[in-house]
C-alpha cells in the first residue's frame, strides 16, 4: 500500500538544509507531496535562489527519505524557487524577529562564546590556530563559526579548503559556507574574483565586519571565532565596538620580538573593554627528529608565550593564562595548504593534541538546547 501524503511530509522533517542546518518542512521549502496508486511520489521543493550551490545533496537526501517509506515505489523530486514574499518570510523567521542589522552576538542574552583571535605581527601563525582551534572544538560537538575578519590579508577559505566556494544569498541574508563541521565566512568568499585585491579604508571596514556579523545567518553558536588581522588597526577597533563581550586570544612564537609586540595586542583589548583569555605560543619548538619529542630544539627561542602572558597579567590586573605551547609540524602548514586542518587530518600528532587541549579548554561543552530556538508554539495558537 502507498503511504499517505502525511507520511511522506513527516519524512521530509527529516531533511535537514546543508545550510540553514534546519528541517525543509520548517523552513517552508516543501510545497507539495502527491502520491500516485502506483506508490510514486512526486515531492516539489523551493529552493531559496535558483543557482542554490546544495541542491544536489537536497535531492539525494529528500530521494533516500522518501524511498525509506514501506510502499514507494519511485520518488520524483521537482525543484523550484522561491518567491519574494516567501524569502521574506523565511528571513523573519530565521531572525527570530530581530531588527535587521542586529548583531546577534551583541545581544545581553547571546550565550555564544566570541573569541577574537589577535596577534601583534604576522606571520606567527595566527589563522593556522583558528582554524585548527575551530575543527577541533566542532569535533567535540560544539557548533563554532570562523569570521574571517582579517580583511586584507584572509586566508581562512584556503585553510578550509573553500576558497572557491561562494555563499548563499537569501536577498540580503547570506548563508556561511560549511566546511568540516564549521560555519564559514570570509570577505575572500564576497568578492567577484579571487585574485582580486581588497583596498579599503576605516569606515569601510566597519562596515564589512558588520555585515558580515549581522547579515549572515549564524544559527544557534556555541562558538564563534574571529581571525584578526595583525596589529592593533581599524579593525581590532571596531571589533571591541561591535563586540564588547568577546574575549581575546593573544598568538605569539617564542622569540622576543615577536612576543613584545603580541603584548601590544593584549594591551588593546583593555583600552577597548574587553578581556584577554589567554595566550597561546605557536612555533614553541621543533621535536627532535632523532631523539624523540622529549628533546625540544628550540628555533625561535623559548619563554615568549609565557612572559607575554605574565607580562599582561600584570599590566591588565589579572591573571592571563598561557592556553598552551604548540610544536612546530610541517603538516600544520600543509594541511592548510589543501584545506586540511591537522586537527582533523592527523588529530594524534603533538600540535594536533595541544590544540585539542585548548579548545577543550576554552569551548568548554556543548550547551544543549540550552537557548536555543526550538520553533515549537503552545497547542491552540
Amino acid at each position: 500500500m502507498a503511504p499517505t501524503a502525511d507520511q511522506v511530509t513527516a519524512a521530509l522533517g527529516g531533511v535537514i538544509d546543508p545550510e540553514i542546518k534546519k528541517p525543509i518542512t520548517e523552513l517552508g521549502m516543501v510545497e507539495s507531496v502527491l502520491v500516485r496508486e502506483d506508490g510514486v511520489v512526486h515531492v516539489r521543493i523551493l529552493l531559496t535562489v535558483a543557482g542554490c550551490p546544495m541542491k544536489d545533496t537536497l535531492r539525494r537526501d529528500t530521494t533516500a527519505a522518501v524511498s525509506a517509506l514501506d510502499g514507494v515505489t519511485g520518488v520524483e523530486i521537482d525543484l523550484g524557487v522561491m518567491s519574494t514574499e516567501q524569502r521574506a518570510a523565511l528571513q523573519t523567521q530565521l531572525r527570530g524577529g530581530m531588527a535587521e542589522k542586529e548583531i546577534p552576538f551583541s545581544r545581553p542574552d547571546s550565550l555564544t562564546k566570541v573569541f577574537a583571535i589577535a596577534s601583534g605581527k604576522g606571520g606567527v601563525g595566527k589563522s593556522s590556530v583558528t582554524v585548527n582551534l575551530a575543527v577541533a572544538m566542532a569535533a567535540k560537538g560544539l557548533s563554532v563559526g570562523v569570521l574571517d575578519a582579517d580583511i586584507y590579508g584572509h586566508s581562512i577559505p584556503a585553510m578550509f579548503g573553500v576558497a572557491d566556494e561562494r555563499p548563499t544569498a537569501v536577498d540580503d541574508m547570506i548563508m556561511p559556507v560549511p566546511a568540516h563541521g564549521v560555519k564559514v565566512i570570509s570577505i575572500g568568499m564576497l568578492k567577484p574574483k579571487r585574485d582580486q585585491v581588497v583596498a579599503w579604508r576605516g569606515p569601510i571596514l566597519d562596515r564589512a565586519l558588520v555585515q558580515m556579523l549581522a547579515d549572515v545567518y549564524w544559527g544557534d553558536l556555541d562558538v564563534l571565532l574571529l581571525d584578526l588581522p595583525p596589529g592593533t588597526g581599524d579593525i581590532a577597533i571596531s571589533v571591541g565596538q561591535r563586540l564588547t563581550s568577546a574575549e581575546v586570544i593573544v598568538v605569539t612564537t617564542p622569540q622576543e620580538a615577536a612576543a613584545e609586540v603580541a603584548e601590544r595586542a593584549g594591551t588593546m583589548a583593555q583600552m577597548v573593554h574587553q578581556r584577554v583569555a589567554g595566550v597561546i605560543e605557536n612555533m614553541s619548538f621543533l621535536p627532535c627528529p632523532h631523539c624523540g619529542p622529549e628533546h625540544r630544539i628550540e628555533i625561535f627561542g623559548s619563554g615568549g608565550g609565557a612572559r607575554v602572558a605574565a607580562t599582561l597579567s600584570q599590566r591588565l590586573g589579572y591573571d592571563i593564562p598561557l592556553l598552551g605551547e604548540v610544536p612546530l609540524d610541517e603538516r600544520l602548514r600543509s594541511g592548510g595548504d589543501v584545506g586540511q586542518p591537522l586537527a582533523l587530518s592527523d588529530p594524534e600528532t603533538p600540535a594536533a593534541q595541544v590544540l585539542s587541549q585548548i579548545a577543550e579548554r576554552l569551548g568548554g561543552k556543548p550547551r544543549g538546547l540550552l537557548g536555543r530556538q526550538l520553533g515549537l508554539s503552545p497547542v491552540g495558537r
